[in-house]
């Protein structure tokens, strides 16, 4: 687990014109599965002129039944482990993958606060996951600390640069 620092807009965009630079070096497309950012990574990436080239879909699920049904994670996984959990964003990037025709995805889902929290899973906890087509799943635990703004402008930022390591290694 890392502390990022809070990125501007400038440094998302930046981190999103490299994700789109590697992901068309690659010749795939891209899928986010989001949660507690909204859709925020989806619109860095769309912010980009041309992104119709290479980005896929976007898909944001708060609710357990939206992550079931749009995703196809487990009901069991989110009873037994919640939302927040290592086991849900490895379901939610691999059903990205699996619904759309895409050859990289990532998927998200944290606790940006300002409750929600619990001690096991503190408000900044962030679970991120990353998939290219035919490969396995990898997924991160983090936790970013500020306010709720700063948790999501933080989860972005990691989950670009999971990104870009994923494409450029």
């Amino acid at each position: 687990m890392e502390l990022l620092s809070v990125p501007t807009d400038a440094e998302l965009m930046a981190l999103a014109g490299e994700v789109a630079e590697a992901v068309q070096a690659a010749k795939l497309m891209l899928v986010t599965a989001e949660s507690c950012t909204g859709g925020w990574i989806a619109k860095a990436l769309t912010d980009l002129a041309g992104s119709s080239a290479w980005f896929d879909a976007g898909v944001v699920t708060y609710s357990y039944e939206a992550k079931e049904a749009l995703l196809g994670v487990n009901p069991r996984t989110l009873e037994q482990t919640g939302a927040v959990s290592e086991e849900t964003v490895l379901e939610m990037v691999s059903g990205a993958l699996a619904r759309f025709g895409a050859g990289v995805a990532v998927a998200v889902t944290g606790i940006a606060g300002p409750s929600g929290g619990t001690p096991d899973k503190p408000v900044g906890t962030v679970w991120i996951g990353w998939k290219r087509r035919g490969g396995y799943a990898h997924a991160r635990q983090f936790r970013f600390d500020g306010d709720r703004e700063a948790i999501r402008r933080q989860t972005v930022a990691a989950a670009l640069a999971g990104l870009r390591k994923a494409l450029t290694e």
